[in-house]
């Protein structure tokens, strides 16, 4: 009786192990995934002052909403719900701006322009992967932390839900027909 109860001990605290490895794991999965989401906001957040100096002249209105996110960008530290705001609104201004500059073909004309363009759509993609690997993350650790049996030993040892990031791109706000290219 007595080597019964120890195996059932044995195979309990097995489990525990077990699943407290795999909360650490997926943590460290959730950590490391919003840092790639944060290194491609980085990326986005620094071409913004060039993208700001080449419509000034252009779009003054828009190039002032992209300087006041350039500012917020320097607040390292705010809430997930305020950053996806603050980068949806950023994305709606660079879209605004690409769709604008259908009206100013000295503006869609400019090499300058033309490659902010490019390498803010390349930003935008990898934006785009970053996240959905990020609430991939994000989604199994949830499921972990607020399944049963594993629920236990995350409470246990203070494992919490993530939040799922949500923001708007760019690529997806501009006009369809919108086409800042060859022809």
């Amino acid at each position: 009786m007595e080597w019964i109860l120890a195996v059932l001990l044995a195979a309990l605290l097995a489990w525990g192990v077990v699943t407290f490895n795999r909360l650490v794991r997926l943590r460290n999965q959730v950590n490391e995934a919003w840092a790639g989401i944060d290194v491609q906001l980085q990326r986005r957040h620094e071409l913004v002052p060039n993208l700001a100096a080449t419509v000034k002249g252009y779009v003054q209105h828009e190039s002032g909403a992209l300087e006041r996110v350039t500012r917020l960008r320097a607040q390292d530290i705010m809430p997930m719900s305020r950053r996806e705001r603050e980068e949806s609104g950023l994305s709606r201004s660079i879209g605004r701006l690409f769709a604008l500059a259908e009206d100013y073909p000295d503006l869609k004309a400019s090499e300058g322009f033309q490659q902010l363009h490019d390498s803010l759509v390349e930003i935008e993609e990898h934006l785009q992967y970053a996240r959905r690997y990020y609430n991939g993350s994000v989604r199994d650790n949830n499921n972990t932390v607020e399944s049963f049996p594993s629920m236990l030993i995350a409470r246990l040892f203070g494992f919490g839900t993530a939040a799922f990031f949500e923001i708007e791109l760019a690529s997806q706000r501009a006009a369809p027909a919108v086409e800042l290219g060859g022809d």
